[in-house]
């Protein structure tokens, strides 16, 4: 209650303490009163509500919660009574009354939120992981509801805590104090949550914190602020109402500290992720948080008080029996010493809490019994007062000894019997009679008042290793039916020495201290008849047999070569078997005949539309094709400029190329002929002719570019460097270099004359010492000793004496006054590290690469180049924009050299980048091929064009896929010489990241993967080499299997393969080629303040620890200098500051040229040394460090940042940082943001303006329309020849008049330069007018035109590929400056730009997303550096941002059931068997999530084998493993799985037969045939779920329904009839994969590591006689089997995934079922969102938007690809079906176009 106070004095304190004090007595005794009434009425009341919840049956979640049996209540009732209490003490207080409709209020806000949640990938992969918090009581509740007994519940507890920790999670767990009270009234609960406290505490190393009293509390605000955790994981419901409304108070609390939250409720846990629902912080929360802040403040003190209140100070038991709690807290306090005195020496918590509690329990119920007695003879024949069936209720003394002795013998049995005995306890089906529950409650207030005072004090040594298993509920009621049932009738077991011992010991401590009461001895055990169970039924073992596992035999050299070892060890049946007699040989309609289910089916690339072949000869066609090359080349001028086309013909080029070396080698010959001698001479004068032109050029340009450096030096020498770039010769570029050196010195000599004793502008000296680089890198060899003295004069003057001394000697002037006004006043090497780092040279190579005309390349690119004249393998990691995609090019360039037959395919992750890369293709390209073959062709699921006959194949993964996987495809898969894998990190993605593996190991031809983003290359690079090992293997086999056979057979190929090479190399490039510089920004007095951010602020002394500096935080030269003075400020007496001086460090001594490299070195000493503080103790000192160079951005109102956004963008437009993209995680933002800046620059533009140019405007616009008007009437008619002259000069008048206004208008209506940022000079009219004729037809085109007028642009996945197009080729052009997109456009799509922004936090923040994001900031060739600014973005975000590394490439769960039957498929239908089969082979064997794991590896060969099984026993495989029945239809919906199995089953059984009936007499289906036909269709395709509170407030909706219905009820019972074979079919593979867990760890607790694997007990019969059960349980984990679970368990869905082993690496997730009601640890149904069927009722965007929770981009883009899955199977069954005028292929044909329709008119 203190901890409410406190926060409430903080708002409240001109209030005295007394008026307050009386307040809460008045409230105190008001709910005092309102308690009696209500909870004398509450067992009637209870019972009341159970039958009113099993009518309503809505909400599942406030069901059953018991523990121990009868002691968990049944929640709901209380949930409902306190509400109804605290609305009955509201009528009579008003602050009450404000308090209840605020929190009616809060719960509607924190549905709204919640409604919203996105269900995402929750960890991602830091190394160092953003620290997320768990609530600790919302932990409780999470798996309260899931077991009843203790031990099960902390093992349950800790393997999901487990399951964080292993997938890199870091989190701290918290527990607040006033939550505490709120389970008052639940001591039971009150316990267990004490218990885990203690056990996270004493026996874990999580990081777990108990200190805060609540939310509100201040050192709960100043947790937050320091460690900024990424989320906080809450439950949206509590046990009861009080507790669901506190933990509202908690949610609301965390979003307004812009810390997202994550629900308990939904989470999924995969091999790789965690998943859950994710409430992004917004603005609203913050504002709605600060408006009500005192509401939540007396809201959390009114919660805590009640809770406290509805406990009191006294409980009654049998009504009465009364305890006080004061009492017993001092009994306890007490006995706990008196234990001290007996056990001085310590014990163990079993031990001391079984005694304690049995002590004080026994000593409290005596006096309680004695109070009650001596209470009825005051109130002699007043006897109606405690009437006597209420007297003998109670249980006597003598019973509750006897309970207490059991106890102790069940904590005895507990020391003495293993894990495995106790799992084999006999099921006790028996419950407590109504007699005992009262003492066992009061028992539980006992022991948790004796936890709190044992864990309070620790002087006292207490083992406390047992915390999780202080006691066992079965074991209990076992010993008491024996001794009440079996005891009785002559069973008489002996107990075993050493358990008798133990109990006696245990009992004789009880007796002891409870000396004054005489509780009798410890035998015999029950020294009384009083039954203590009832509904006693013969305790004996389930009769539920587990089905025999047997394999059906098959025939398949697939499953021979994979699995064959792990099939030797499994069962199979007999040929006889009825499971083998009954297999379905064919699915067919015995009542339709005409549907044939075996019919080959057209596959995923005969369906997809072709836009256009080649081949075609049809005009319109040919017309199209060449209109879209025509587009094609204008998208890669954007990309590339107007470069030369490569003209590419096919030569007798050698199809194994050599190596580089021997091919310039063989260029050099002995004699040259007469030919190339007039060819050389030929070449001298055209070079002559040239450096003459470009003389004469320089000549003319000097003088000019002089006086502009004179008058501008930075734009003058932008025209020296045009010039420069453009010029050839040598000699005429060392001419202006020299030039441009004068001038430039003589500007700075004439500054630094004017300036004084003021500051310099030391920017004119950085280019007289560019030009001095320039000279002395370039045109060393040019340079005479006059050149040199200029040189040095030139650094003499700057005060690099010692530079120039190393240049020349002769300098007359040294140190002299004359020249001493002209020094910079810094030193030389400082120079260059502070103002020159963007201009420092690198490392390139000059010598020019025969193989590459348009630059020079570098080593690490000459490697590549190697890599594909040698055709290796190569895994490329390289920054973006450092040139790694050219090697892309130069190996599409080979192969179209070497023959018309060769292809490459480029596989790109998005359709966006497919076709940005055939832009480059069509920009880069050109061959004469024969008609029908093209160079480039596309393959996506939207459209194709050109597949079978290009030579460069432009693809998405998918789409390769299904060409690899196609049988009648694998001719053309033999062609292919190379595939190019851009942006290979998707490898590690959410989505389709495993159909990017199935790619790698099934291609047999050299492969180039790239990606700016791995952090573990190697051990990717080791994994594919092994896949190459295998093919280099397989393909000798077939390569000696072809010789063999018959010569005869052997067909000679058209084209000769080029020799493979099987070598996989990596190529590694860490340098980007400009540095990135990153600065955080906030707003101050109406200004925005930007601040450098130093990338070692980021860093922690903890982090430097743990894991080192990053590899990739890199410095720029500046920054490397700001460290090092930082690091002497710190560290005065530093030893080795002089050595790292930059002017005497090594590699900077008197060098005039400071190269990268020597920065970078440079660099690394220094990061070296700041490890070494460390190590030498320093770290005060690195801390210190690291806070000095932490930059400090004021904090302000969040809503002033986004009011002033605009404003923002303006500021980044004066300080020369656009073109800039702006990053934002919302599409919703992304569209509103970019709307605010076009509104801020339209403001000042109407602002500034005449205020008679609207007025003029609208006038001129009147006039156009009557003109048009006029010429509309003037138009010639039939009887034109007879116009008249009036009317023919009208015209012309009319015409003119229109021409003049729309002249007047184009000069009024331009935008002034100063109110739009669109580069009007970047693009010439009628190439823009082709870019914005783009956007005809388009949705929102207009908003998208009015933007990009002024410069601005949007780009988010939700756009169609033309409005993405449109925007990105003005950008990349220059005339958009603005772009504000979401993380899609960071994905290999080619638009650098000067500076990128973060402008959004998001959960998809993550470092993966912001190296690829910043990594288009800086420009090759155009900018120096490259710019990050961090806008609205937390500090903490920042840091982790910066020093987290990319994530580890991990693989995925590679198999599904449908990928299994592809397989079977390709080897059972292609023509070259062997070669299918080895395909097949390749991506069964090499997962990488098994690559050197064994145990893996043959989990998943049993999960294959199953897999078969199942598609055997349904039909889709026969025993040799061919495809049959309606396999086709599956494979062609593989994306659906599982519902494209459920949907054969529906028409198997004849279903959709039945619901498509048309309206009699026609072919027309009714409106309620077509809905249900999508419910059935969304039930399927359609599955979005939302959170399980949704359902909470059934507010009526505008439009839509937003909870999609269930299944009709035919079809509800076709999905569980399925579900139930899945069910059995995983079960028997779990049962079979347990053997390869590892059995020690399954014997620990996952995260304590408690081990229970202790040596059976054998010393007593009653042990032996009570663990005799033989349930099967080898399958499940010994802790569940605690709670009864056993194998059988296994066949229940939603049971797999508490029971099943955790190391078998396996859960329900791996299981193609189709949940029909999908529920959460609550055990609330989580509802389906019914977006499809609203939208096919209602036709709106605009109702999904606002009713179904969905973003009109996201909601239209789910809509077209359920569209796309009706028009899938509507072809599917049309092909199936030899009857067009089949009722349910006329159904699907009709639903398909009438869908289509509605999505057509939005």
């Amino acid at each position: 209650m203190a901890s409410a106070e406190t926060v409430f004095e903080e708002d409240v304190s001109d209030e005295s303490g007394s008026e307050r004090d009386s307040n809460e007595d008045d409230e105190t005794k008001l709910m005092d009163s309102c308690m009696e009434d209500t909870f004398s009425s509450y067992e009637v009341e209870e019972s009341e509500e159970e039958e009113e919840k099993e009518k309503e049956g809505e909400n599942r979640s406030s069901g059953v919660l018991r523990t121990e049996g009868e002691l968990w209540q049944v929640l709901e009732s209380e949930r409902k009574d306190s509400r109804k209490l605290l609305d009955k003490c509201g009528s009579q207080n008003p602050e009450l009354r404000k308090c209840l409709v605020f929190l009616k209020k809060l719960s509607l806000y924190i549905w709204k939120s919640i409604s919203q949640a996105k269900h995402v990938s929750l960890l991602n992969d830091f190394v160092e992981s953003e620290l997320f918090v768990i609530d600790g009581d919302s932990l409780l509740l999470m798996w309260l509801y899931n077991d009843k007994e203790y031990l099960p519940f902390f093992y349950l507890v800790e393997r999901f805590l487990l399951d964080f920790t292993q997938k890199g999670g870091k989190y701290t767990i918290v527990f607040f104090k006033d939550a505490e009270q709120l389970y008052q009234n639940y001591p039971h609960i009150l316990f267990l949550r004490t218990t885990l406290i203690q056990h996270l505490k004493q026996n874990t190393d999580i990081d777990s914190h108990t200190e805060f009293f609540n939310c509100l509390s201040p050192e709960w605000q100043i947790f937050l602020k320091e460690s900024y955790p990424y989320f906080m994981i809450i439950s949206d419901t509590g046990l009861t109402s009080l507790q669901t409304d506190y933990l509202q108070i908690l949610i609301s609390h965390t979003l307004s500290k812009k810390i997202n939250v994550v629900l308990t409720s939904g989470q999924e846990s995969d091999t790789l992720r965690v998943h859950g629902y994710h409430v992004q912080s917004m603005y609203k929360h913050r504002t709605f948080f600060q408006q009500h802040q005192k509401d939540f403040q007396s809201a959390l003190k009114t919660l805590v008080k009640y809770s406290q209140n509805s406990q009191g100070t006294t409980s009654w038991f049998y009504k009465h029996l009364k305890l006080s709690l004061k009492n017993l807290q001092e009994e306890v306090r007490q006995t706990v010493l008196l234990l001290k005195r007996i056990w001085p020496e310590g014990s163990n918590i079993r031990q001391v809490l079984c005694v304690l509690t049995c002590a004080v329990g026994l000593k409290m119920y005596s006096r309680m019994l004695e109070n009650a007695n001596a209470s009825a003879k005051e109130k002699k024949g007043k006897t109606e007062h405690f009437p006597q069936e209420e007297k003998t209720g109670a249980l006597a003394l003598e019973d509750a000894a006897d309970l207490c002795r059991m106890q102790c013998l069940s904590v005895a049995f507990l020391f003495h019997l293993s894990l495995s005995q106790r799992a084999h306890i006999r099921t006790a089906h028996s419950h407590w009679t109504q007699q005992v529950l009262p003492f066992i409650n009061m028992q539980q207030q006992c022991a948790y008042f004796v936890l709190k005072q044992l864990t309070e004090k620790s002087d006292w040594k207490l083992n406390l290793t047992y915390l999780p298993d202080l006691r066992d509920t079965s074991l209990l009621k076992n010993l008491a039916y024996y001794y009440e049932t079996e005891y009785c009738t002559g069973l008489d077991l002996e107990l075993g020495k050493d358990l008798k011992t133990e109990y006696q010991y245990l009992w004789d401590t009880v007796t002891t201290l409870a000396a004054k009461c005489n509780f009798g001895d410890a035998f015999p055990v029950r020294h009384t008849s009083q039954p203590f169970l009832e509904e006693k039924h013969e305790v004996k073992d389930s009769k539920e047999e587990i089905p025999k596992i047997g394999l059906i035999p098959l025939k398949s050299d697939v499953i021979k070569d994979y699995a064959g070892a792990v099939l030797e060890d499994l069962p199979f049946l007999n040929s006889d078997d009825p499971a083998v007699i009954s297999l379905i040989k064919e699915k067919e309609f015995d009542e339709l005949r005409h549907w044939h289910s075996g019919k080959p089916l057209s596959d995923d690339y005969d369906r997809t539309p072709c836009n256009h072949d080649a081949k075609s000869k049809d005009p319109l066609e040919i017309r199209g094709i060449q209109k879209l090359q025509r587009f094609y080349r204008l998208y890669g001028r954007s990309l590339e400029g107007n470069i030369s086309k490569t003209v590419v013909t096919q030569t007798d080029v050698p199809l194994v190329p050599t190596s580089t070396n021997v091919a310039v080698r063989k260029k050099k010959k002995s004699h040259k002929s007469k030919a190339e001698i007039i060819a050389e001479e030929n070449q001298k004068r055209i070079k002559a002719k040239q450096e003459k032109k470009e003389q004469e050029q320089w000549e003319a340009l000097s003088m000019l570019i002089e006086k502009e450096i004179k008058k501008n030096v930075a734009f003058g020498i932008d025209r020296l460097e045009n010039f420069l770039k453009k010029c050839q010769s040598q000699s005429v570029k060392f001419a202006a270099e020299m030039a441009g050196l004068h001038v430039c010195f003589e500007v700075w000599k004439e500054h630094c004359g004017k300036q004084g004793e003021k500051s310099k502008d030391l920017s004119i000296a950085v280019q007289v010492m560019r030009r001095v680089h320039e000279l002395l890198e370039k045109y060393e060899d040019l340079l005479q000793k006059s050149h040199q003295q200029m040189l040095a004069k030139c650094l003499n003057y700057l005060g690099f004496e010692n530079l120039a001394c190393s240049l020349s000697s002769q300098i007359t002037e040294r140190n002299n006054e004359k020249i001493a006004k002209y020094a910079t006043e810094v030193g030389a090497s400082r120079f260059q590290l502070q103002y020159m780092g963007s201009f420092l040279f690198r490392d390139e190579r000059r010598d020019p690469d025969p193989r590459v005309h348009n630059f020079i390349p570098d080593s690490w690119q000459r490697e590549l180049l190697d890599v594909v004249d040698n055709n290796e393998s190569a895994v490329i990691v390289a920054p973006t924009s450092s040139g790694k995609t050219y090697a892309s090019y130069y190996c599409m360039e080979k192969v179209l050299k070497e023959s018309n037959e060769g292809v490459v395919v480029y596989v790109s992750p998005t359709k966006a980048l497919v076709n940005q890369v055939v832009a480059t293709i069509y920009n880069r390209f050109t061959k004469t091929l024969p008609h029908g073959i093209t160079i480039c062709g596309v393959f996506t699921r939207d459209y194709r064009h050109d597949v079978m006959n290009c030579q460069v194949l432009v693809t998405v993964p998918q789409c390769l896929e299904i060409l690899l996987l196609s049988p009648h495809c694998q001719k053309w898969v033999k062609r292919i010489r190379y595939v190019i894998f851009d942006e290979v990190h998707c490898l590690g993605g959410e989505i389709g990241a495993e159909v990017w593996e199935h790619l790698l190991v099934m291609i047999q031809c050299p492969f180039l993967a790239l990606s700016a983003t791995i952090s573990n290359p190697d051990y990717l690079t080791e994994w594919l080499q092994s896949v190459k090992r295998y093919w280099q293997e397989a393909e000798g086999r077939m390569k000696e299997e072809m010789s063999t056979s018959a010569m005869k057979h052997a067909r000679t190929p058209k084209l000769q393969n080029p020799k493979k090479s099987h070598r996989v190399r990596l190529v590694l490039h860490g340098e980007r080629y400009n540095d990135l510089e990153k600065y955080v920004c906030s707003v101050k007095d109406d200004d925005f303040v930007i601040e450098h951010y130093h990338p070692c602020a980021a860093l922690t002394v903890d982090h430097i620890e743990k894991y080192g500096i990053p590899s990739d935080l890199a410095l720029s030269p500046r920054e490397s200098l700001q460290l090092y003075d930082t690091m002497v400020k710190v560290w005065r007496k530093w030893p080795r500051a002089q050595d790292l001086d930059p002017e005497e460090f090594l590699s900077f001594k008197n060098k005039i040229v400071i190269k990268k490299a020597d920065a970078r070195n440079y660099e690394h000493e220094l990061k070296k040394e700041l490890t070494n503080w460390i190590a030498r103790g320093q770290k005060d000192k690195v801390q210190e460090l690291l806070e000095c160079l932490k930059p400090h951005p004021t904090d302000c109102p969040e809503n002033e940042k986004q009011i002033k956004f605009g404003r923002f963008v303006e500021k980044l437009k004066a300080m020369d940082k656009l073109p800039a993209i702006f990053f934002m995680f919302n599409i919703r933002s992304v569209e509103q943001q970019a709307m605010k800046i076009y509104v801020n620059l339209v403001r000042q533009n109407r602002r500034n303006q005449d205020p008679n140019t609207e007025k003029e405007i609208e006038n001129l616009r009147n006039k156009q329309k009557k003109m048009n008007k006029i010429l509309e009437n003037c138009k010639p008619t039939k009887s034109a020849r007879q116009a008249t002259t009036r009317k023919a000069e009208s015209m012309l008048i009319a015409l003119e008049e229109k021409e003049q206004i729309k002249k007047r208008l184009g000069i009024i209506t331009k935008i002034p330069p100063k109110y739009t940022y669109a580069n009007s000079q970047a693009v010439d009219e009628q190439t823009l007018k082709d870019i914005f004729l783009r956007l005809r037809w388009q949705r929102h085109a207009s908003r998208q035109r009015l933007l990009a007028n002024r410069g601005i642009g949007y780009h988010h996945a939700s756009m169609t590929a033309k409005q993405k197009q449109f925007v990105e080729m003005l950008f990349r052009m220059g005339y958009i400056q603005v772009v504000t997109a979401t993380s899609t456009l960071a994905l290999g799509i080619n638009m650098p730009c000067k500076s990128v922004v973060f402008s959004e936090n998001s959960v998809y923040l993550d470092a993966l997303n912001y190296r690829q994001m910043s990594g288009r900031a800086g420009r090759r060739g155009q900018d120096l550096i490259g710019n990050v600014f961090f806008y609205d973005i937390p500090m903490p975000k920042v840091e982790k941002l910066i020093k987290s590394n990319v994530p580890e490439l991990k693989g995925n769960f590679p198999f599904s059931i449908s990928l299994v039957l592809r397989l079977m498929l390709l080897a059972a239908k292609a023509d070259d068997k062997e070669d299918a089969k080895a395909k097949v082979l390749s991506v069964l064997k090499h997962p990488l999530i098994s690559f050197k794991q064994q145990r893996r590896n043959k989990m998943l060969k049993i999960y294959f084998i199953f897999s078969v099984q199942f598609l055997l026993k349904e039909g889709y495989l026969d025993q040799e493993c061919n495809p049959m029945g309606f396999a086709g239809l599956v494979c062609h919906l593989h994306y659906h799985e599982p519902s494209n199995f459920v949907l054969v089953s529906f028409l198997v059984k004849g279903l959709f037969h039945k619901l498509c009936q048309p309206i009699k007499g026609s072919t027309v289906f009714s409106e309620s045939v077509m809905e249900e036909l999508v419910l059935v269709l969304a039930n399927l395709f359609g599955r979005i779920y939302l959170p399980a509170c949704t359902m909470k407030f059934r507010k009526k909706f505008c439009q839509s329904k937003v909870f999609l219905e269930d299944l009709p009820e035919d079809f509800a019972a076709a999905v569980d009839e399925y579900n139930s074979k899945v069910e059995k079919n995983f079960a028997c593979f779990l049962l079979t994969v347990a053997k390869l867990a590892d059995t020690e760890q399954e014997y620990k607790l996952p995260l304590s590591k408690i081990d229970f694997t202790q040596k059976e007990y054998g010393h007593s019969k009653l042990a032996s006689y009570l663990t005799s059960s033989t349930k099967s349980a080898t399958a499940v984990s010994p802790f569940m089997w605690l709670s009864g679970m056993t194998d059988q368990d296994l066949f229940a869905a939603e049971k797999v995934n508490r029971a099943v082993l955790r190391t078998a690496g396996v859960n329900i997730g791996n299981a193609p079922l189709l949940w029909r009601e999908k529920l959460d640890y609550q055990g609330r149904r989580m509802p389906l969102n019914a977006y499809a069927l609203d939208f096919y009722k209602h036709g709106s965007l605009v109702a999904l938007v606002k009713d179904n929770w969905l973003h009109e981009g996201d909601a239209y883009k789910l809509l077209k690809d359920f569209l796309l899955v009706i028009k899938s199977v509507r072809v599917s069954l049309g092909e199936l079906c030899d009857n067009p005028d089949d009722n349910v292929v006329l159904a699907f044909q009709q639903l398909s176009e009438s869908y289509e329709a509605k999505l057509y008119k939005v």
